[in-house]
């Protein structure tokens, strides 16, 4: 009968590279505290790469620029997977996501339907922050992570660089569902992306 080690170090093996592992991925293969051996041991041989408490990586390689970091995004959908929570990105999380912001964010902040909790991944962490239904019912590609990112700013601090980029991403969207979220935006963002909307319009109907 194959051991719990080789079991699990095969197992792992035959994973795509990049792969986001968790040691509740191998229960059965052994008990709690022999996985965990197990993984620990593999990680000091080189085969997969600890990331946090729990957390483990199967590296991904790229020719020229070797070994490739997951983004803290890729780790927070991975736990909230294992986790069966839903997490939206907010605050400077969103920002990056959506190009508004090229500073990649050290701790990045989710909002979920799940519990509380705070990850740490090296010298960053992941916050998961629970929040209302209400959250989870925008319906746009664009505008509802545009809103979440907006929320944590200050609106009067928005330059015209930024500006251009806001606009860009609300003609993106579909107008139904733009309409649909901006019904569920706070007062001040709503009126701030109805200006840019109006704003639009009238551009548009003075080309016509």
């Amino acid at each position: 009968m194959i051991s719990a080690s080789k079991y699990i170090e095969n197992h792992i093996k035959e994973l795509n590279p990049g792969t986001i592992l968790f040691p509740s991925d191998f229960r059965g293969a052994g008990s709690e505290n022999a996985i965990k051996l197990v993984l620990s041991r593999l990680a000091q041989e080189g085969i997969i790469e600890r990331l946090g408490h729990g957390i483990y990586y199967f590296p991904q390689y790229d020719d020229e620029l070797g070994k490739l970091t997951p983004s803290m995004e890729k780790i927070a959908k991975a736990i909230a997977a294992r986790e069966q929570v839903r997490i939206l990105p907010t605050g400077s999380t969103a920002l990056n996501q959506l190009g508004l912001s090229t500073q990649i964010p050290m701790n990045a902040v989710y909002l979920t339907d799940g519990a509380r909790r705070t990850i740490h991944i090296g010298k960053g962490t992941i916050v998961f922050k629970p929040t209302t239904p209400k959250k989870f019912a925008y319906k746009g590609k664009y505008s509802g992570l545009l809103i979440r990112a907006l929320e944590d700013i200050n609106l009067k601090d928005i330059d015209s660089d930024m500006y251009r980029r806001i606009r860009k991403l609300v003609q993106k969207e579909d107008n139904e569902l733009l309409e649909h979220d901006l019904k569920l935006a706070p007062a001040k963002i709503h009126d701030y992306l109805l200006t840019i909307i109006k704003e639009q319009h009238h551009e548009m109907d003075r080309t016509n």
